[in-house]
Protein backbone atom coordinates (compact mmCIF):
# COMPACT_ATOMS: atom_id res chain seq x y z
CA UNK A 1 0.00 0.00 0.00
CA UNK A 2 1.39 3.25 -0.74
CA UNK A 3 2.10 5.90 1.70
CA UNK A 4 0.17 9.14 1.41
CA UNK A 5 2.58 11.97 1.43
CA UNK A 6 1.23 15.34 2.14
CA UNK A 7 3.36 17.10 -1.13
CA UNK A 8 0.97 14.48 -3.52
CA UNK A 9 -2.23 16.03 -1.36
CA UNK A 10 -1.33 19.50 -2.36
CA UNK A 11 -0.35 18.50 -5.36
CA UNK A 12 -3.72 16.74 -5.74
CA UNK A 13 -5.19 19.45 -4.20
CA UNK A 14 -3.68 22.30 -6.59
CA UNK A 15 -4.37 20.20 -10.07
CA UNK A 16 -8.12 19.43 -9.68
CA UNK A 17 -8.87 22.26 -7.54
CA UNK A 18 -12.06 23.26 -9.00
CA UNK A 19 -13.29 19.71 -8.39
CA UNK A 20 -12.20 20.10 -4.40
CA UNK A 21 -13.81 23.50 -4.24
CA UNK A 22 -17.58 22.51 -3.46
CA UNK A 23 -16.81 19.75 -1.71
CA UNK A 24 -14.37 21.23 0.49
CA UNK A 25 -16.95 24.10 1.03
CA UNK A 26 -19.77 21.64 1.88
CA UNK A 27 -16.78 19.12 3.68
CA UNK A 28 -15.54 22.20 6.66
CA UNK A 29 -19.10 24.02 6.82
CA UNK A 30 -20.93 20.91 7.37
CA UNK A 31 -17.81 20.26 9.90
CA UNK A 32 -18.24 23.33 11.43
CA UNK A 33 -21.67 23.45 11.70
CA UNK A 34 -21.85 20.69 14.43
CA UNK A 35 -18.97 21.75 16.00
CA UNK A 36 -20.65 25.24 16.52
CA UNK A 37 -23.92 23.45 17.60
CA UNK A 38 -22.30 21.42 20.28
CA UNK A 39 -20.57 24.02 21.25
CA UNK A 40 -23.51 26.50 21.82
CA UNK A 41 -25.24 23.37 24.05
CA UNK A 42 -22.27 23.97 26.20
CA UNK A 43 -23.84 27.27 27.78
CA UNK A 44 -23.06 30.24 27.58
CA UNK A 45 -19.53 31.17 29.10
CA UNK A 46 -16.27 32.37 28.11
CA UNK A 47 -14.58 29.36 26.99
CA UNK A 48 -17.69 28.79 24.76
CA UNK A 49 -16.96 32.07 23.52
CA UNK A 50 -13.91 31.45 22.36
CA UNK A 51 -14.26 28.11 21.23
CA UNK A 52 -17.48 29.47 19.01
CA UNK A 53 -14.97 32.32 17.83
CA UNK A 54 -12.61 30.34 16.43
CA UNK A 55 -14.49 27.66 14.63
CA UNK A 56 -16.37 30.34 12.87
CA UNK A 57 -13.77 32.34 12.13
CA UNK A 58 -11.60 29.34 10.39
CA UNK A 59 -14.52 28.33 9.02
CA UNK A 60 -15.17 32.01 7.26
CA UNK A 61 -11.24 31.98 6.39
CA UNK A 62 -11.34 29.28 4.26
CA UNK A 63 -14.22 30.47 2.17
CA UNK A 64 -12.94 33.81 1.94
CA UNK A 65 -9.43 32.09 1.02
CA UNK A 66 -11.29 30.25 -1.89
CA UNK A 67 -13.53 33.70 -2.97
CA UNK A 68 -9.92 35.73 -2.80
CA UNK A 69 -8.92 33.09 -5.10
CA UNK A 70 -5.34 32.50 -2.51
CA UNK A 71 -2.82 30.05 -3.95
CA UNK A 72 -4.15 26.72 -3.33
CA UNK A 73 -1.08 25.43 -1.14
CA UNK A 74 -2.20 27.87 0.91
CA UNK A 75 -5.79 27.02 0.54
CA UNK A 76 -5.13 23.95 1.19
CA UNK A 77 -3.47 24.65 4.32
CA UNK A 78 -6.16 26.49 5.46
CA UNK A 79 -8.80 23.62 5.43
CA UNK A 80 -6.37 21.35 7.14
CA UNK A 81 -6.43 23.88 9.71
CA UNK A 82 -10.24 24.31 9.74
CA UNK A 83 -11.09 20.48 9.55
CA UNK A 84 -8.53 19.47 12.34
CA UNK A 85 -9.27 22.04 14.77
CA UNK A 86 -13.60 21.67 14.15
CA UNK A 87 -12.86 18.01 14.57
CA UNK A 88 -11.21 18.77 18.05
CA UNK A 89 -13.79 21.14 19.15
CA UNK A 90 -16.58 18.14 18.07
CA UNK A 91 -14.58 15.95 20.32
CA UNK A 92 -13.91 18.23 23.09
CA UNK A 93 -17.74 18.82 23.17
CA UNK A 94 -19.28 15.77 22.74
CA UNK A 95 -17.55 14.92 25.98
Amino acid sequence: MRTIVIEDLIKEFSNNVYMYIPLTIILQSCLGSIAAMLILMQGASTATFIQLTLCVSLCMFYNAALLAQLRAKFSFWILVASLVINSVLVVINIF
